[in-house]
């Protein structure tokens, strides 16, 4: 059993960061927990106010890839137990500059762990993966063991980091562990997501364009269950392995739009236009999370019908603010 009380979260600003945030100042005694994100802090709407007026939280603007100098003097300044990483390019429509994916996903992950393990406050490096590692589990859910099969350069990218990692682990002994989380949602994710920009459009009266139909599945699950599964897994866990982290069954993109309607009074119809599929998209992502359940006791909690109630809360509260921001994905280094 591992035990850790200081905390920086890499890539702090994202959603799943934010998450990974307000779990470790609500359900743990934690005494310092640090975000690190590229730009300033972003808008309520995004940060839910997570470590507002908390005296054990911080944030910290540094461009990972570029300011490198900079973090560690900060990690110097705060000495971290746990290092928690979801800093990453993390878009699959990665076929332009993909060196960009790589820049991120690799060479600075290269770069922050060969100094990292020099200091010795330093005990384990947790790192957010992806299951797009595996590519489309159409027969079977994927295992941690299953050969990977990645179809974009992100998740190329995503790969490499994972093998470096491990590598680490077999060789130095770098203490890690990598979980491959399925698709995970939360209020506060931006719009050029699926679920958040489906409950702008229904609480707007606007017409969400649902690529393919919404027949690609995958297996959603709440940030809070993946933010509960990486603490997990940093108290709990053997290092050196990887856990993937999901539902038992993958859920149709187009089953959610039909909860988020029906949360906001509508119809599936009054919400959605189908549109042409994804180029290059997967048809389904399934994992097998029978492992992070025997290791740590995990499996997911929220139900994705709470999910959809929660979302359609959080677009009428943000109504406003939301109408000012982008619906597409556009790509920073």
């Amino acid at each position: 059993m591992n035990h850790f009380k200081r905390y920086v979260i890499l890539g702090g600003d994202g959603v799943f960061g934010i998450y990974m945030a307000k779990y470790l100042l609500e359900k743990t005694d934690a005494e310092r927990v640090i975000c690190v994100g590229r730009n300033p802090r972003k808008h309520p709407a995004y940060t839910l106010d997570v470590g507002k007026g908390d005296p054990r939280f911080k944030y910290y603007q540094i461009h990972l890839t570029f300011e490198q100098d900079f973090l560690f003097e900060m990690f110097d300044k705060e000495k971290p137990e746990c290092i928690m990483n979801f800093a990453a390019l993390a878009y699959a429509t990665s076929w332009t500059k993909a060196y960009r994916y790589y820049e991120t996903n690799v060479v600075a992950l290269a770069k922050m762990t060969e100094e990292i393990r020099k200091r010795d406050y330093f005990k384990h490096w947790m790192q957010i993966g992806s299951s797009e590692v595996y590519g489309s589990s159409d027969k079977a859910p994927a295992r941690e063991d299953t050969p990977p099969n990645p179809t974009s350069p992100y998740s190329v990218s995503k790969l490499a980091g994972d093998q470096h990692l491990l590598t680490y682990w077999n060789t130095l002994k770098f203490p890690t562990n990598i979980i491959r989380p399925s698709n995970a949602y939360a209020p506060g994710q931006q719009l050029y997501r699926v679920w958040p920009r489906a409950a702008y459009c229904a609480v707007t009266g606007q017409k969400l364009p649902l690529q393919g139909g919404g027949m690609v599945e995958k297996s959603y699950i709440h940030a809070t269950d993946m933010a509960r599964a990486i603490h997990l897994i940093t108290e709990k866990a053997p290092r050196g392995k990887i856990y993937n982290a999901g539902t038992e069954k993958a859920t149709k993109i187009r089953h959610l739009i039909k909860l988020t309607a029906q949360a906001a009074g509508l119809t599936f119809e009054q919400l959605a236009d189908i549109t042409p599929g994804r180029v290059g998209e997967d048809a389904r992502y399934w994992l097998d999370s029978s492992e992070i359940l025997k290791d740590c006791g995990w499996k997911p909690e929220i139900p994705l019908e709470q999910g959809a109630d929660e979302m359609i809360a959080w677009a009428r509260k943000y109504k406003d603010f939301l109408a000012t921001e982008p619906l597409e994905y556009t790509l920073h280094a």
